[in-house]
């Protein structure tokens, strides 16, 4: 299917250069002489070799057609990752080095996700757009210090660090992206 390069999207699948690639990252650029482009990081599916390509905004680009089904992730044994067909409830394993590295901290027990499949195999986990996960780790605040807007590290339940408001405390518990691991709002 083609797509605008435009439309493009951090976790899109395309195929490109006869291989299949993940977009890690991307930055629309709109320089003062000459049309804008997309620079985007790519990912081989196969290998997990990187690499940066430009795509100028009005190129289309092959985004790979893949079956997308709900499933439930179970639990994890060694490398191995168990995930239940939310439709005909039955399971399938992925290895721990198919995951990508910013998707493994988010895996929760429990967790709804969808899992993009070519023909049979799995490719690729999307996880929801936002969860809501515990702060484990986070600097007492100081008497005051919450007047003024800032922020803070922290650490969250699943060990990624974030940045969040000052008033966040230990113990809280808060909806972060899943995307780019940052600080939506506190759970009321």
């Amino acid at each position: 299917m083609k797509i605008s390069a435009n439309e493009i999207k951090i976790g899109n699948i395309l195929e490109f250069e006869n291989k299949l690639w993940k977009v890690l990252k991307l930055e629309h650029t709109k320089p003062g002489k000459g049309g804008a482009y997309i620079q985007v990081e790519l990912k081989d599916i196969t290998i997990g070799t990187k690499k940066n390509e430009r795509f100028r905004s009005d190129e289309n680009i092959e985004k790979a057609f893949l079956e997308q089904k709900k499933f439930q992730f179970l639990y994890s044994s060694g490398d191995e990752y168990f995930f239940m067909d939310q439709t005909n409830y039955e399971q399938i394993n992925i290895n721990k080095d198919d995951i990508s590295k910013d998707t493994l901290p988010y895996l929760k027990d429990g967790i709804n996700i969808f899992i993009e499949f070519k023909d049979t195999s799995p490719i690729n986990i999307l996880l929801p757009e936002t969860v809501i996960l515990k702060i484990k780790e986070a600097e007492a605040v100081i008497k005051g210090q919450t007047a003024t807007s800032g922020l803070k590290p922290a650490i969250l339940e699943n060990g990624v660090k974030i940045m969040v408001p000052l008033h966040i405390e230990e113990g809280m518990k808060v909806v972060v992206k899943t995307t780019d691991s940052s600080y939506v709002e506190k759970v009321k």
